[in-house]
């Protein structure tokens, strides 16, 4: 249990203290005025959240990457590549043929088939982010 969660606990004790201590007809302050410490509370994450992933933003717009929404490629692009690969194995295929005959077309179509797929992969929702699992708590800030 970290210290927000403790100090929660308190302000629920006390508020239940209170009652105890005033009576039914305070209830309903009682409940406003501890319901008011959790929105308080809420706001503060909510607030930290925003702030830290506007920075995050900031901080890949600074290194020119690309934002995450624009992490995924259009259909433009990958038809695009398809058809440069395409119009490029024309001539790798000939010259692997022509000079190593099968051997040399089938290291030719490896290459192809390789660029292409690490293009693939590389353009791929959370290439790069696989494992990375954020260690801090919002509560914990």
């Amino acid at each position: 249990m970290d210290t927000r969660d403790a100090d929660l606990k308190k302000e629920l004790n006390a508020t239940l203290q209170a009652r105890r201590e005033l009576g039914e007809e305070y209830d309903s302050a009682l409940v406003d005025s501890f319901l008011e410490k959790v929105d308080q509370r809420l706001d503060g994450v909510v607030e930290r959240r925003v702030r830290r992933q506007l920075a995050e933003q900031q901080m890949v717009v600074a290194r020119g990457a690309r934002s995450p929404q624009q992490s995924t490629d259009s259909w433009g692009e990958r038809f695009g590549f398809g058809i440069v690969s395409l119009v490029l194995a024309i001539p790798l295929s000939a010259i692997g043929g022509g000079v190593a005959h099968l051997p040399g077309l089938l290291v030719a179509w490896a290459g192809i088939v390789g660029v292409n797929g690490a293009w693939a992969f590389r353009n791929s929702p959370g290439f790069g982010r696989r494992g990375k699992k954020s260690a801090d708590s919002d509560w914990a800030e």
